[in-house]
This record gives C-alpha cells, sequence and structure tokens, in this order.
C-alpha cells in the first residue's frame, strides 16, 4: 500500500504502479536520500519539533541502512515506487512511530531536489579530478614532444610548422575551460532546497540554515516554489559534460586522422585498440571512435533536458521525474571516456619523423619565405607572389623548397642569398616563433608551465 493512498478508493494499476515508479533509476541517490533524511531529522529535533528519543532512534535507523545497502546485505526493492518511499518504509518497518515522523515539514519535492544536487554535486568534483588527470597526461605527452615539428593545419590542408606539445597543449585549453565551467555550475547549484516543502514551505518552526549547514550547502535556495522547479543546473551540468565530449569527440577525430596509413603520426596501443574480424591485417582506433560517438548522446540528453522543461507551468510537475536518467547517463559517458582517453594518450607511440616528413613535404614554410624577402625589402605581395610561383615550380619537380639550388632560387629573385635557408630551416622557423601562446619550444614551455598553475587554482570550494 503506498503512503499516499488514504486519499484513494482504488489502488493503482499495476501498469500504471510500473509506468510511475522511478526506482530504477533514483536507487543512486539512495546515500544522498539518508544523509538528507539524517539532516533534516536533525534539524527537527534542534527545533523541538521531534524529540531527542525519536531523532536518536531515525539516526541509528539510517546508519543501519545505508551500512547494509553499502555491504549488499540490504536490497533495494525495485518494486518500490522510488528511493525515498524505499528509505522512509524500512526505517519504519525498523523503529516504528518515529520513522513515521521523519516526514515531518518534508514534501517529496523538495526531498528529490536536495538528493540530486547532492548527487551531481559529489559527480561534479569526480569529474574534475578525473578531468585534471587527464591534463596531467597530455601534458607529459607535451614536454616529451617540445621538438617534435608537425603540419599545423587550416582546412585539413597544411598550413603551418607547430610541434606536437603545441598541438597538444590547444587540447589541454580546451579541457581547463571544461573545469572551470564544471565549478561554476557546482556553485550555482551550491544552494540548499531542503525545507521548501511542495512549494509552499510549511508551518513548522523548521530551520533552514541548519540542514544547509548540515549537507555542506553554502545557502538555502530563495524561492520555495523555483526550489522544487528548478532544474536549471542539470542543464548547465548537461551542457557542460556536452562540451567535454565535443572536445574529446573533435581530439578522437585527429588520433583517428593521425593513426591512419595516410597519416601515420602516432600509434595507438594494442591495449586501446581492436581487430577485425575478416581483415587480419586491421588495428582499428574503436576507442577513439566510440569516444566520437557517444559524444552524440551526451548532446541528445541535453536537448532532451531543455524540451523536459520547457512548457512546464510552476511549480513541481511529475514530468521532472524524468530530468535524472539524462543526467545520469550523460555523467556515466563522460566519466569512462576521460578514463579511455586517459590511457590511450599516456600509452600512444608518436612517429616523429613522420610528423616532419609530412611538414617538409607540405611547403609549410612557403609564409616564412615570403617574409624572408619582405625582410630583404620586397612589398609582401610580391614576395607572397615569387614564394608562389616557387611553390608551384617544386610541385613540378617533386622536390621541398629547402631542396632548391641557389641558382634555381635566384632564377625567381636576385634577392636571394645563402643564409635563406636557414630562415626556411623547421627548427629555426619554430624558435622564432616565440610569442606569448607561440609553438616555439620555449613558448610551450612557459604555456605549460602556467597552465599547471592556473589549473591548480581551478577548486571547488
Amino acid at each position: 500500500m503506498k503512503m499516499w493512498s488514504s486519499r484513494f478508493k482504488k489502488e493503482l494499476d499495476s501498469l500504471a504502479n510500473d509506468f510511475n515508479s522511478s526506482i530504477g533509476i533514483d536507487y543512486k541517490m539512495y546515500k544522498e536520500d539518508i544523509m538528507g533524511s539524517m539532516a533534516h531529522a536533525n534539524m527537527l529535533c534542534a527545533t523541538g519539533i521531534i524529540t531527542d528519543d525519536d531523532n536518536s532512534k531515525i539516526q541509528n535507523g539510517l546508519k543501519n541502512i545505508l551500512f547494509e545497502i553499502d555491504s549488499g546485505e540490504l536490497e533495494i526493492n525495485p518494486m518500490a515506487e522510488d528511493i525515498h518511499m524505499f528509505i522512509e518504509e524500512e526505517l519504519t518497518e525498523r523503529i516504528g512511530d518515529a520513522g513515521k515522523k521523519l516526514h515531518t515539514a518534508r514534501s517529496r519535492n523538495d526531498q528529490v531536489s536536495v538528493d540530486i544536487r547532492m548527487y551531481l554535486k559529489a559527480k561534479i568534483e569526480s569529474i574534475v579530478i578525473d578531468l585534471k588527470t587527464l591534463i596531467e597526461t597530455l601534458i607529459e605527452v607535451a614536454k616529451a614532444n617540445l621538438n617534435t615539428v608537425m603540419p599545423g593545419y587550416t582546412h585539413l590542408q597544411v598550413a603551418q610548422p607547430v610541434t606536437f606539445a603545441h598541438h597538444i597543449m590547444a587540447y589541454v585549453q580546451m579541457l581547463t575551460r571544461d573545469i572551470s565551467r564544471l565549478i561554476d555550475c557546482y556553485n550555482r547549484m551550491n544552494e540548499n532546497p531542503l525545507g521548501s516543502g511542495a512549494l509552499a514551505t510549511t508551518t513548522y518552526p523548521i530551520d533552514r540554515f541548519k540542514t544547509t549547514e548540515l549537507l555542506n550547502f553554502k545557502i538555502p535556495t530563495r524561492n520555495s516554489m523555483d526550489s522544487v522547479s528548478d532544474r536549471d543546473f542539470i542543464v548547465e551540468l548537461n551542457f557542460d559534460i556536452s562540451m567535454v565530449m565535443l572536445h574529446l569527440s573533435r581530439f578522437s577525430e585527429e588520433i583517428i586522422l593521425w593513426a591512419s596509413q595516410e597519416f601515420k603520426f602516432i600509434e595507438l596501443d594494442d591495449s586501446y585498440s581492436t581487430g577485425s574480424s575478416i581483415m587480419p591485417q586491421k588495428k582499428n582506433p574503436d576507442m577513439a571512435e566510440l569516444v566520437r560517438g557517444k559524444s552524440s548522446r551526451v548532446f541528445g540528453n541535453l536537448m532532451a533536458t531543455l524540451n523536459l522543461i520547457k512548457a512546464l507551468p510552476l511549480s513541481y510537475n511529475k514530468d521532472l521525474q524524468e530530468d535524472k536518467e539524462n543526467i545520469f547517463d550523460s555523467i556515466e559517458t563522460v566519466e569512462m571516456s576521460i578514463l579511455i582517453f586517459n590511457g590511450m594518450m599516456k600509452t600512444l607511440k608518436v612517429n616523429k619523423e613522420n610528423m616532419r616528413d609530412k611538414a617538409k613535404r607540405g611547403f609549410i614554410n612557403a609564409t616564412d619565405l615570403a617574409d624572408y624577402l619582405v625582410k630583404k625589402g620586397l612589398p609582401f605581395r610580391d614576395a607572397y607572389k615569387i614564394t608562389g610561383n616557387l611553390v608551384s615550380y617544386c610541385v613540378d619537380k617533386n622536390i621541398s623548397l629547402e631542396e632548391l639550388s641557389m641558382e634555381e632560387l635566384t632564377n625567381f629573385s636576385d634577392l636571394f642569398e645563402a643564409d635563406v635557408y636557414k630562415y626556411i630551416d623547421l627548427d629555426y622557423i619554430l624558435s622564432q616563433r616565440n610569442v606569448y601562446g607561440g609553438p616555439s619550444p620555449d613558448a610551450v614551455k612557459k604555456q605549460i608551465l602556467d597552465t599547471k598553475a592556473y589549473v591548480d587554482t581551478l577548486q571547488i570550494k
């Protein structure tokens, strides 16, 4: 029999009961539900609403239930309506009338709101830790490749020389922004809705600041109607996770390209690759492909949550029961994706010579050759035209700019001198791009130091 069934003359249809039940999803919040109930009972006792004896029974009963669920001794009943009812019913069965007093001055509306906030706060803390670990891995890869020359691309066409370290650090910057967004989201959801009741608080003399302190929230929420209907923080977290997955998906795309036979920039470790059932030579970048593919699930969860909320009147509506499945799926997806990506990056092999060779063959130093002529006094557009003609000449001859003889160079301009070979050397070019944020080894070293210092400041407080 449902705790709310006294108003009704008929029992809920069995199919309707299954449709109404959320225990298959919200059971994950059992710990938060118990912790929230313990804080609520302590507050009820502190304000004189329940006795010390009743509170003692509630606290001990809830602690035992938590221990037994954690240990596997107590199984959560899949036939229960939700995790809140399961725990309250289990408590009442164990301690009798004292258990029936737990829900005084509380509704499931503010109860579920506090549970989900506590659960998501803990998940954000975990995701931030995992992202920082991934950043540490990527920085180590960057430090090992400060002098690994590779082509930088625009439009997927060879553009200018960079280093593998500089390329990797571009993704590190994206991930640092992700951490910053997650912390901002944490701070916005760090408000306690408990005590808001169904929508209009209660006539009992409760102390919302007491439960706020006990549950480690920053402040109580300011409006009871908003408190029970607000799911902005779930939308925001879904967006923040979507951004993480977007960045990992972009990175995955490059990993897939780099690991191909056409690029051969990297080789993925066997432990993060799979084979073909019919083609024995294949080594597939399935982990990167799955991260790229799973990003679409997370984006879908974001859109589903937005659509869930867009037309809901104040205050609580049963539609909001659907909020948890989407965000829980997004969390589990991003957690696994970060761990997989970290292992994949830790174990990959960088084919430095292939990267350098591709850079040489892509006329990646053409801009620097034009700049050389500009420094000799030629207008840039004239220098650009001469360099373009030289590139066309090299294409016909199947050679690189570095392989041009002095005679060939002076056929195009008498401004060329022997020092030109220094100016179009890839290592020299990179060393000269020493602008803050640039790809020179020294600039990337500075970027690494500054990024590590910045990441250290990204703390949940």
